[in-house]
């Protein structure tokens, strides 16, 4: 069965992380209950670089310019296709909007400008 990813490549403060945790648990909840089928939120926790065959892969500290007191975390929501990521994704929009008062004064526990996004056509999978 084909299958799509969002992903999300973003950076919490240190300090932030509870707060973050808490915040992916709703949107975790959220997701599931309108159809995703599978959702992950991972904090980094090697972020060394390696060398592979004398070249040296980028880290994600280092694509995201991460500083010593921020993460890095790298999310994912998996759908069936793309066509149901955007039928899940309006009917969260729709539950959001719905719930205003809820998420008006939300202030996010990191920099919305440095969170990288896109969806992904899953092309090999187990």
């Amino acid at each position: 069965m084909a299958k799509y990813v969002d992903g999300f490549v973003l950076v919490v403060p240190k300090d932030k992380t509870e707060e973050y945790k808490n915040m992916a648990t709703e949107g975790r909840d959220m997701w599931m209950r309108n159809g995703a089928l599978d959702y992950y939120e991972c904090k980094g926790d090697d972020m060394k670089t390696q060398e592979m065959e004398g070249n040296k892969a980028l880290s994600f500290v280092e694509l995201a310019q991460a500083k010593p007191d921020e993460t890095v975390w790298f999310s994912f929501i998996v759908f069936k296709s793309k066509e149901h990521r955007d039928e899940v994704n309006a009917k969260v929009m729709e539950e959001m909007k719905n719930s205003e008062d809820k998420y008006k004064d939300k202030v996010m526990p990191f920099d919305m400008k440095r969170m990288a996004y896109g969806g992904f056509s899953v092309e090999v999978g187990g």
